[in-house]
């Protein structure tokens, strides 16, 4: 099978679409023939070596975290699935290997594709709107009728943190150019802070949860902004940020967290429900074939795609 591989840390150059050995499964995994992939920032960052104090020197590395294509080959104790399921789900750590034709997956962290959703909408969501999911459910613990502020609104993980914030009832206040606040208000902001004419530390709070998916504000630079027992997230992880993670666990009025994303198969289950419902799609940039790959890393870098940027893998 086909893969995408890099030996060493860098710029785009250094992908390589490969020919590697098919993947062998547990027991309590699925086969996957992948349809589409998607790139995000987390991509881009791991091939740079932006956390290569995670991910090691160890090579050839491979990428992708999110995938949507149909069962090939089940494990003995993977069910519910069969082969020919239409299944989506996103990979948890490092390691990565979506972006291939074949990818072994935990059934417990997969899921099946809303059936009318087309393969490259299913590869748009997993990873980033389970991210916006559990940082605002599970860390922030947002509740209905109280104040949300998403930094990066328009972008891939942002664009889904809006509707799940809109669903669970919140206010929602996006930071985002000028250029996509129409896009946030259709995705359901009621307020468009234009970061390039208005300073984040003049924005008026208080916030219950401040999203940071950009992960350029500190909690210190924004904890001003929180409300009493307000919540700092991010979804970059830095030194200072695990330190807070842990230190700010002490009965302190407001909390910094890293959202640590698990996939898993209840909230992948909740998502399709939600698009079903008509409360959560995807906004997708552009799709790339798989021999464009590098171009699709090169489009994310920009930080001006709006939602994601998906690939189609077959």
């Amino acid at each position: 099978m086909k893969a995408i591989e890099f030996d060493r840390f860098g710029s785009v150059e250094v992908l390589q679409i490969r020919d590697v050995a098919e993947p062998t499964i547990r027991p309590d995994e699925v086969l996957v023939r992948v349809a589409a992939t998607s790139v995000n920032p987390k991509d881009t960052f791991v091939r740079k070596g932006r956390f290569a104090w995670l991910v090691g020197r160890k090579f050839p590395k491979r990428i992708g975290y999110e995938f949507a294509g149909t069962v090939v080959r089940a494990g003995a104790e993977a069910a519910p699935f069969k082969p020919d399921d239409r299944v989506w789900g996103a990979l948890d750590g490092f390691a990565g290997g979506g972006a291939a034709e074949l990818v072994a997956a935990r059934a417990s962290r997969t899921g099946l594709c809303p059936p009318d959703l087309a393969f490259e909408e299913c590869a748009a969501i997993p990873l980033a709107a389970q991210t916006a999911l559990q940082a605002l459910r599970d860390d922030g613990r947002l509740l209905a009728g109280q104040r949300v502020c998403i930094n990066g609104g328009s972008g891939g993980v942002g664009s889904f943190a809006i509707q799940i914030a809109t669903a669970l009832g919140a206010r929602v206040t996006s930071i985002s150019s000028a250029r996509n606040a129409d896009l946030c208000r259709s995705l359901g902001a009621t307020e468009i802070v234009d970061y390039a004419a208005t300073p984040v530390s003049t924005i008026a709070g208080p916030f219950d949860v401040f999203f940071d998916v950009f992960g350029n504000h500190s909690f210190g630079r924004v904890r001003h902004l929180l409300a009493r027992g307000g919540t700092y997230v991010t979804t970059v992880p830095k030194p200072g940020t695990l330190l807070l993670h842990v230190v700010t666990r002490l009965p302190f009025s407001r909390r910094s967290r890293l959202v640590a994303i698990r996939s898993r198969r209840a909230d992948l289950d909740l998502l399709a429900g939600m698009v079903r419902a008509g409360t959560l799609r995807a906004v997708i940039d552009r799709v790339y074939p798989f021999s464009e790959i590098a171009a699709a890393h090169a489009h994310v870098e920009t930080k001006h795609s709006r939602g994601k940027v998906v690939v189609r893998v077959s």
